[in-house]
């Protein structure tokens, strides 16, 4: 049980110096207690009420009234809940949005989301009932948009495990710094309250198992990446009932993509696709940028992710200098928790394992014949190297914007130094775009790839760069005419729009096969249903 129900009734006498006050507690259940018993109970702690007072009459009618009116509702929701022990718990309505009703298909997945999103704010979920084992403290680690898989992959274990879930912590301490809380990116009463019906989240530990993390008393561990559920329940679960608080300080890839139950699958699409819900104020900006554009016609969203901390990560640096070179390599040395740190940039990028450059992007989009005239919206931080490198890709296509030159500096001063929430707004954008191109397969291109999979599999271009660096250098070199070569990248990405397909599966390579967030197709609609739009 989560709580319960306290009224207080108290009786005093004028003409007594001492006043004499009567206390009862009625103990409300969510669903598990006789509810003929409560309704018993009830009545016969009214019933001695003092009531010669006309005032206690009034207030002894409505408190009967309000007793009867909970005794129906709560057998209407024990009634449509249904029984037996495979109930997750009770529901008001039988057709209440959950990924673990026993007729939850994939017709049915982005419906239960879209009414979810939108319920009325006073309407909720009745709580899940369930024994808690234990707390489950959780802190990611990455960027906002590994975070917001981790976020899902957590909630599926803490319902899994039947463990209470505190809201996760942000990463502060990355290459990113970002500040940002929970509540700061999303909306965390949308979160809980959407959740309630299968998980219990809270925002902070009670203040006793509080206290014992604050003095570091407290179980800590990253599990193991890549790990079927069955791992949570043999290894964490019992660490969990013994010291009543675990916390995993790694939450990056550390549910497998595949092979894990239906539901828990489901559950993963529902946190992803409904209950992570942006904060208002980066909605509204998502959706003024939107609307800026669409004003001006179509629009590409183009994850240029030729930034920075990706080239010293990946030690891809086409087109650099010898003094970029040597900058992106000392960086590459300062964080230790990137492990690879002799590259051969050259080698990696025939692989295919390099974001491709400005200049590459500017060949592969006219190749691809995508208008000239179309506004790309760049979805990026600031770009390497910046102008220099930037003016290739201006020349082919003159119409590139960014959030910085479609709002004013009013609009950002509060996402300034705050890169996870900037990185939502372009989150929000690449959604409702009409086409979206990453140029590296990272974080946001996989997750923004899948969540246009669940809308109605937005086009999205997935391109091969393996390809497309050979095609490129034979173009740049003269082996390849123009046309030969936009006719070969053309029929390269004919079926690699983001269309329906089913996911790579290499069962002894989770590295290696396609990753759940891009291609969650246990969760999607037919391709041929209406599209559905968050903003």
């Amino acid at each position: 049980m989560y709580g319960t129900e306290m009224c207080k009734v108290e009786d005093s006498d004028r003409d007594k110096k001492k006043s004499k006050k009567r206390r009862f507690v009625i103990v409300g259940a969510m669903g598990l207690k006789n509810l003929s018993e409560i309704r018993v109970e009830k009545l016969k702690n009214y019933s001695i009420v003092n009531a010669k007072s006309p005032k206690m009459k009034m207030w002894l009618i409505r408190g009967i009234t309000s007793v009867l009116l909970w005794t129906c509702f709560v057998q209407l929701t024990a009634l449509s809940g249904g029984g037996g022990s495979g109930s997750w718990g009770p529901r008001v309505l039988k057709g209440w949005p959950s990924c673990f009703t026993h007729d939850f298909n994939s017709n049915s997945a982005s419906l239960d989301v879209k009414f979810l999103h939108n319920l009325p704010a006073k309407i909720l979920p009745p709580k899940r009932v369930y024994k808690n084992n234990g707390y489950l403290v959780v802190s990611c680690n990455g960027g906002l948009n590994q975070m917001r898989s981790a976020i899902c992959d957590m909630v599926a274990i803490a319902r899994y495990l039947n463990v209470t879930l505190i809201v996760p912590e942000l990463d502060k301490t990355s290459f990113w710094a970002d500040p940002s809380e929970f509540e700061d990116i999303f909306d965390v009463d949308h979160f809980i309250t959407s959740l309630r019906d299968e998980v219990r989240v809270l925002k902070q530990l009670p203040p006793r198992l509080k206290k014992r993390v604050e003095l570091g008393i407290v179980h800590t561990m990253p599990p193991v990446s890549w790990s079927d559920i069955s791992y949570y329940h043999n290894q964490i679960l019992p660490l969990i009932q013994k010291y009543k608080v675990v916390h995993l300080n790694r939450t990056d890839a550390r549910l497998a993509n595949n092979g894990q139950p239906l539901e828990l699958q489901k559950l993963r699409c529902r946190v992803n696709f409904g209950a992570l819900r942006f904060t208002t104020q980066i909605e509204e900006l998502g959706r003024r940028v939107v609307k800026l554009l669409r004003q001006n016609g179509p629009f590409l969203v183009l994850h240029l992710r030729y930034e920075m901390d990706m080239l010293a990560f990946s030690g891809c640096t086409q087109g650099c200098n010898d003094e970029e070179v040597e900058e992106l390599t000392r960086m590459r040395y300062a964080y230790p928790w990137w492990k690879e740190k002799i590259i051969n940039s050259d080698l990696k990028r025939k692989d295919g394992l390099c974001p491709l450059t400005p200049e590459e992007t500017a060949l592969t989009l006219k190749a691809l014949d995508i208008d000239r005239d179309i506004q790309i919206y760049i979805a990026a931080g600031e770009i390497y190297g910046g102008k220099r490198r930037m003016d290739t890709l201006a020349d082919a296509y003159p119409k590139l914007v960014r959030k910085e030159t479609l709002l004013g500096a009013d609009d950002l001063q509060y996402f300034q130094n705050h890169s996870s929430q900037m990185a939502a707004l372009d989150y929000l954008v690449s959604l409702e775009s009409d086409i979206f191109v990453p140029t590296y397969d990272g974080n946001m291109a996989k997750v923004v790839e899948g969540h246009r999979r669940f809308l109605g599999f937005k086009k999205t271009i997935l391109l091969d760069r393996r390809v497309l660096v050979e095609l490129i250098d034979k173009y740049t070199s003269g082996s390849l005419s123009w046309d030969e070569f936009s006719i070969a990248v053309t029929d390269t990405h004919a079926q690699r729009m983001g269309n329906p397909t089913k996911r790579l599966v290499i069962s002894d390579k989770p590295k290696e096969e396609d990753y759940f967030y891009a291609n969650p197709e246990e969760c999607l609609q037919p391709s041929d249903d209406e599209p559905m739009s968050i903003l």
